[in-house]
């Protein structure tokens, strides 16, 4: 099983849902950077139930204990390991599913790659997997501001089903994503957004729709084609996240509506900074980051976990019905923008490493 992500910057994840507790070992990061536990739960409450009538109840502090790698508030440049212990599950709520297929979930696949699953929460296939992201991203975070402070990441829900936010990319502020429940950028639109997901859990249904994220004031050349790309990594890091369906950047499935001439992004000057006058091409060309905005947005499912009844197979193969039990996510957009945040931030964090090592030997 592929728990590990990046080359330099090496981020793997552990833990079931339901088990004792889950994880991250962070390899690559360099010494003297300061971090703190603080640094790191700051990150994770964002990220952990409980926080709102919107999103599951199940109720977690996701405490993180740095186990090693930090001295004194810095880092040592051996690997750092982190845990959250699991204090709130409720195994018994997934008694009738130890031999039944859930709709859309992973059961069924894992039984037949591994022959055995951890049925109770989904083990590893659960979104609780990416609090070992969340914490691993507010590690990168601070390696690529400390080596680079003017860089930002901002990721906030764009759309929830039919609804979108209407504040263009260049204009949304992490404060503004911060002030509402949904973590959208717009205050009508947050409070339409929120009703509709209500409204959906109290059918027993579910919603989704999509992320935007951009990485602002990026340093230029970023990147390791051939496949190795900007793009080809974030979207790696982005689709490896739980329900994300789609990812695309800068002009993305829009492309094909333009001409050649309409899409390119033309060349200027700025002082003695080379510019485009747009930024049809999201702020990477060739796979490499050409320093304009790095434009993205993530498709994401509506929760698979539905409170009503569906058909299904148990693992005899006899056909049955199964009803959604235990505690999640009618809409699972406003607990993964820092998810979001923090794959583009450990993935940043990756190329930079891997830039350093390039300038070096050039120089």
């Amino acid at each position: 099983m592929s728990s590990s992500f990046g080359l330099v910057f090496r981020v793997s994840t552990w833990g079931e849902s339901h088990g004792p507790g889950v994880g991250v070992v962070v390899d690559g990061c360099p010494s003297c950077i300061a971090l703190s536990a603080e640094d790191v739960q700051r990150e994770l409450d964002r990220r952990r139930p409980g926080q709102s009538d919107i999103v599951t109840p199940r109720k977690e502090e996701d405490r993180v204990e740095i186990l090693s790698g930090v001295l004194e508030g810095r880092t040592l440049g051996t690997p750092i390991a982190m845990l959250v212990r699991n204090k709130d599950h409720r195994s018994s709520a997934y008694d009738e599913m130890q031999h039944i297929y859930r709709p859309s979930h992973a059961d069924y696949c894992y039984d037949a790659k591994y022959g055995l699953r951890a049925w109770a929460g989904g083990g590893r296939a659960s979104a609780r997997e990416t609090i070992g992201r969340v914490a691993a991203g507010a590690v990168a975070r601070a390696v690529v501001r400390t080596l680079c402070p003017q860089v930002e990441v901002v990721a906030w829900v764009q759309q929830v089903h039919h609804i979108c936010c209407p504040v263009p990319p260049e204009e949304v502020s992490a404060q503004a994503v911060e002030s509402n429940i949904v973590r959208t950028a717009d205050a009508a639109s947050a409070e339409a957004m929120a009703a509709a997901i209500r409204e959906a859990r109290g059918r027993g249904d579910s919603l989704g729709g999509v992320i935007g994220c951009t990485v602002r004031n990026c340093p230029v050349g970023l990147g390791d084609p051939v496949f190795d790309k900007l793009e080809a990594t974030l979207g790696h890091a982005m689709l490896s996240i739980p329900a994300c369906k789609g990812f695309e950047v800068g002009s993305g499935f829009s492309a094909p509506s333009f001409t050649g001439i309409s899409h390119n992004d033309p060349f200027c000057m700025e002082g003695t900074r080379v510019r485009t006058r747009t930024n049809h091409s999201g702020g990477i060309q060739g796979g490499i980051s050409n320093g304009e905005d790095i434009l993205m947005r993530l498709a994401f499912k509506p929760t698979a976990t539905l409170m009503v009844e569906q058909e299904t197979v148990n693992d005899q193969g006899q056909s049955t019905t199964l009803r959604g039990k235990g505690r999640h996510d009618a809409c699972v957009l406003p607990r993964a923008v820092p998810i979001v945040e923090a794959m583009a931030w450990i993935t940043l964090c990756d190329h930079l490493l891997r830039q350093r090592t390039v300038s070096a030997a050039r120089s």
